[in-house]
């Protein structure tokens, strides 16, 4: 079943004492292009990450953001963060030779400055390994890929159903120009029989009036045309219901079945012919917008 490019998932996870969310979104795009933004210290996970989200997501514009806080938790040991207080008494000692502050530190005093106390980082001090986090990371991100695919497959539902339904409209003008063909060299023969015998007062070349038919019947012929743009929408409706990505090929063959009715148009001298060409070549342009969200 197609999909849509466009669809959102999430997901989250508690893990080494930070609550993790997974936030994905794609729009459309003509190519595939997967964009992460994550705290640097999981860069070394990207490409294994990117992967993922290339395995289950073909085309379109793919943001992946994955964010960390630390959870609220009493029971998380502090500890002194032994360089920079060595740093601030230093510092502290400094002023006093250099520039004849006499100032003292407190404890408190020290306790107060920044990052003076932390918490130690699992991210950082190996409590928690790099496979593990690498497990998460890839469990979280695919349970957001789920959320994704399965709003782009609810989106490609619409798209598909409104798609079918001007395939068929297109069909039902198709099937009016193929009533309307045979006339249009008959409406010419009648015209031409009426100004001609006007002119020359009834007395012209028959065979010549014949050929003069015979020839603007051969330009204007359009029966090849139809019999192509007859099989360019069973080959429509046959993409819509296929599995895998379609969208490009769906793109081309508009493009075709809009040179087939470029060609009737061009042929066509004839009012009513004229008018299900207009008619044709606007559903071609909605078809044209719709299937350009499609993957």
């Amino acid at each position: 079943m197609s999909h849509s490019m466009t669809g959102y998932g999430g997901s989250a996870r508690h893990y080494g004492g930070y609550n993790i969310q997974f936030e994905i979104k794609s729009v459309n795009h003509r190519y595939s292009e997967v964009v992460l933004r994550m705290p640097r210290e999981w860069t070394c996970y990207e490409d294994k990450l990117r992967r993922l989200v290339q395995e289950h997501v073909k085309r379109g514009r793919i943001d992946v953001f994955i964010s960390k806080e630390r959870e609220d938790d009493s029971s998380l040991p502090f500890v002194l963060n032994r360089p920079v207080i060595e740093a601030y008494i230093q510092a502290n000692e400094e002023l006093k030779r250099h520039y004849g502050i006499d100032s003292s530190l407190t404890a408190k005093d020290l306790l107060a400055l920044p990052d003076a106390v932390i918490a130690p980082d699992p991210l950082l001090d190996g409590a928690v390994t790099g496979e593990q986090w690498e497990s998460v990371l890839m469990e979280g991100l695919e349970e957001a890929l789920d959320g994704l695919i399965a709003m782009r497959e609810q989106e490609g539902l619409h798209l598909v159903s409104d798609i079918e339904q001007r395939v068929n409209r297109l069909q039902e003008i198709h099937t009016d120009i193929v009533r309307l063909a045979p006339e249009v060299v008959v409406d010419y023969r009648n015209r031409l029989k009426g100004r001609l015998a006007e002119l020359l007062e009834g007395a012209f070349d028959e065979q010549r009036f014949a050929m003069e038919v015979a020839v603007f019947a051969d330009r204007s012929n359009i029966d090849e045309e139809l019999i192509r743009l007859k099989s360019h929408f069973e080959q429509c409706r046959g993409l819509l219901q296929s599995e895998g990505p379609v969208g490009r090929k769906l793109d081309f063959l508009i493009q075709e079945m809009n040179r087939e009715t470029n060609t009737i148009g061009s042929k066509a001298n004839h009012l009513a012919l004229v008018n299900r060409v207009v008619e044709m070549k606007a559903e071609l342009e909605k078809i044209r917008e719709q299937a350009a969200n499609l993957e």
